[in-house]
Parts: structure tokens; C-alpha cells; sequence
């Protein structure tokens, strides 16, 4: 099986060319990718904590899914693909915002993606991809954002950055 490819992108997310993703993240190139969050109904955001044995950041919690779009895919296309093999659903996506960011890792390797944050909406329980995913929970954001403060050390470090970037945003898309 060959090695994911991820698209590089410039500063303004124009493609540039191709590379292994495991390549791209040695050398902290910037490539395009995408953070799913999924509310539900009662305004709450479904968090998953990484699988065990992901090669960087296992175990932590994040957004309900992220991911590297493929040549020739959208960012919507993309999630719902993503969402569907790490979540076991598949629901409406809209693409509310992108940002770049940089974050090394103590493995040596290095995100450094043209980030695109994509809403949704879901009520039911996921069915997970245990080679995946470890477990989800569901949270308010005031909850997340106050147990991200005393426990910063759980989380991933691209989640912080986003829910960070992105508060207040994810407020008024979270009624």
C-alpha cells in the first residue's frame, strides 16, 4: 500500500505539489488538511481521543476529526470520507474558516497545515475505527474550554489552537 499523499499549498492554499504525508510532516512543510466539529442538538461537540497506537499525539483529545484532503477532492467531499472511516457516519459539512498554523511535535515531526474547519451536525453515537479512535465523548464548549484550561497537557495541540483561534466562532455555529 503506498503512503497517503497530502497536497502541498502556499500561503494563499494554492496547490504547489505532492509528498508522503509522514515526509511532509519531517520537514514541517505547509500542506492543505481539515478539522471536522460536530454539534449536536443539545449544542454539545463530539470529541474523540486519538487511538493508542496514532504516531503522534495518541490517546490526547480533539475535534471529532481531522484529516488531509486528496488530490482532486474538496474540502467537503473530504471530511465526509474521513468522517465516515474514523466515525462510522457521514452528515452535512460546511466549511466555515481556515487559518494556518505550526505545530512541532517532541517525535521531531511537525504540522504545518492550511487548516480548513468544517461544521456539521449529528445526534446518534458514533460507530468507531478502533485502529482509529479510542473512545468520543460529547461536551459543551464552556465545558471543553474550562477543562482545557486545567488540563491542557490532554488535548491535542492543533484542537488548542483552533478552539483558541476560534471560540467565539464556534459559539455562534454551535446555536
Amino acid at each position: 500500500m503506498t503512503e497517503e499523499q497530502v497536497i502541498l499549498v502556499n500561503e494563499n492554499d494554492e496547490p504547489i505539489g505532492t509528498m508522503p504525508k509522514m515526509e511532509a510532516h519531517e520537514k514541517g512543510l505547509l500542506h492543505r488538511a481539515f478539522s471536522i466539529f460536530i454539534f449536536n442538538d443539545k449544542n454539545e461537540l463530539m470529541l474523540q481521543q486519538r487511538a493508542a497506537d496514532k504516531y503522534h499525539s495518541p490517546l490526547l483529545w480533539t475535534n471529532t476529526c481531522c484529516s488531509h484532503q486528496r488530490v482532486g477532492e474538496t474540502n467537503i467531499e473530504a471530511g465526509r470520507r474521513r468522517l465516515k472511516e474514523e466515525m462510522g457516519f457521514v452528515t452535512e459539512l460546511k466549511d466555515v474558516v481556515s487559518f494556518i498554523y505550526k505545530a512541532p511535535f517532541d517525535n521531531g515531526l511537525t504540522e504545518h497545515e492550511y487548516d480548513h474547519v468544517l461544521i456539521g451536525y449529528y445526534n446518534d453515537n458514533p460507530n468507531l475505527n478502533k485502529e482509529e479512535v479510542e473512545s468520543f465523548k460529547w461536551m459543551t464548549l464552556e465545558e471543553v474550554k474550562e477543562d482545557m484550561e486545567q488540563q491542557p497537557e490532554l488535548y491535542t495541540a492543533w484542537f488548542k489552537i483552533i478552539f483558541d483561534k476560534f471560540y467565539t466562532h464556534l459559539q455562534k455555529v454551535a446555536i
